[in-house]
């Protein structure tokens, strides 16, 4: 079992900067690949982002593509989310996830473990 824990949520105004940590409670964190979704009031959860355990390669959607950056840090057992030139269309509860299977990283059902969400609001 995996307890995923993610701080770093908050209100920003358009155009600003938010960092979301995420961390896990695993001995084996390398060995996971961690993913950021998003979900708003009334909408699908929706894929962030994602990274490989080794922290290369990180894929993301074309909607955040150039303004979010993923990195992890597996020493510390975090995955961090870095968030640029936010619009009030990213405001969503965001979680992160973590999986060892090889499926498709941008598919919310292929993760076994996710943390509780935190949240974040872009003012206009």
């Amino acid at each position: 079992q995996v307890q995923l824990v993610e701080s770093g949520g908050g209100l920003v105004q358009a155009g600003g900067s938010l960092r979301l940590s995420c961390t896990a409670s695993t001995r084996t964190f390398s060995a996971y690949r961690m993913g950021w979704f998003r979900q708003a009031p009334g909408k699908e959860r929706e894929f962030v982002g994602a990274i490989w355990g080794s922290g290369s390669n990180p894929v993301y959607p074309d909607s955040v593509k150039g303004r979010f950056t993923i990195s992890r840090d597996n020493a510390r057992n975090e995955v961090s989310l870095q968030m640029n030139s936010l619009k009030p269309e990213d405001t969503a509860v965001y979680f992160c996830a973590a999986t060892m299977r090889s499926l498709r990283l941008e598919v919310a059902g292929n993760y076994d473990y996710w943390g509780q969400g935190t949240q974040v609001t872009v003012s206009s």
